[in-house]
């Protein structure tokens, strides 16, 4: 079995690495649905994963100068203790724990998904709509970090739930707060965001044990050269055939969830 581990963390890795599209949306449908994994686990070891994967990609980002760390700072003010607070009032309310929570870990994931198809599917649009709104006027910076500080507070709420919604969601909320700001740099900032988020979410779920260490290290065994192959790839796979069968995807697999 953890060789079925290592296989399905290589294709995520290889869809991530063609796509862009987090781990988290794809890596724990698939370990609820196909084998079985409690929810709550299925989460937890996949934050622990993003924070570990996406830790690469922020050095990239880090090193190319297309992360504004103001922003990332914005976020985290808001999603970390939005995160704690979250895992919390779960792990003290639910009956039975975070492991009672499976049902509401299900809705939101299968919301999440169905969330990031559309941000998939509408992302150019999004982008011109939010920049052509702005009509190129500067934004009050003090009403945007409030935003971005609330933007980050959600996000929170949501990966800590469901491991989903720091990668597709955030990168269209930002298109909103800052339009005028380069799509790469945006991407980047979300990016550096995604791993304190993940990673302190990810701790809380190791404090209420649901952690599987083992399926981890399966899981990362194979996505890393997964990852690595995908991003080679990618430029011979057109982008806009991608996105559509990755969010018809993305919309069954949430409606089963919330359905299940």
């Amino acid at each position: 079995m953890d060789f079925a581990y290592t296989i399905a963390g290589f294709a995520v890795g290889a869809i991530v690495g063609l796509t862009g599209v987090g781990g988290g949306s794809l890596m724990t449908p698939l370990l609820v649905l196909m084998f079985g994994i409690h929810p709550s686990v299925a989460v937890g070891t996949d934050l622990l994963y993003a924070a570990i994967t996406k830790a690469g990609g922020t050095l990239a980002h880090g090193l190319k100068g297309t992360v504004d760390w103001k922003i990332t700072r914005l976020l985290a003010t808001g999603s970390l203790p939005a995160a704690a607070i979250t895992l919390a009032l779960i792990g003290h309310f639910a009956p039975g724990g975070i492991e009672g929570a499976a049902h509401l870990i299900q809705v939101s994931l299968g919301v999440a998904l169905v969330l990031t198809a559309v941000a998939l599917i509408f992302r150019k649009r999004i982008q011109a709509y939010a920049a052509a709104r702005s009509g190129g006027r500067p934004a009050d910076p003090a009403r945007t970090a409030r935003l971005t500080v609330i933007t980050g507070a959600v996000l929170g709420v949501l990966v800590s739930i469901s491991s989903v919604g720091a990668g597709a969601l955030g990168v269209t909320a930002l298109f909103f707060l800052y339009p005028a700001m380069p799509a790469l740099r945006i991407v980047g900032s979300d990016i550096a965001h995604a791993v304190p988020l993940t990673a302190v979410a990810g701790i809380g779920h190791w404090f209420l044990g649901s952690v599987d260490w083992l399926l981890l290290g399966s899981l990362l065994v194979g996505s890393l050269p997964g990852i690595w192959l995908g991003s080679h790839i990618s430029t011979k796979v057109p982008d806009r055939i991608l996105r559509p069968i990755l969010a018809t995807m993305l919309v069954l697999v949430g409606a089963k969830l919330m359905a299940h």
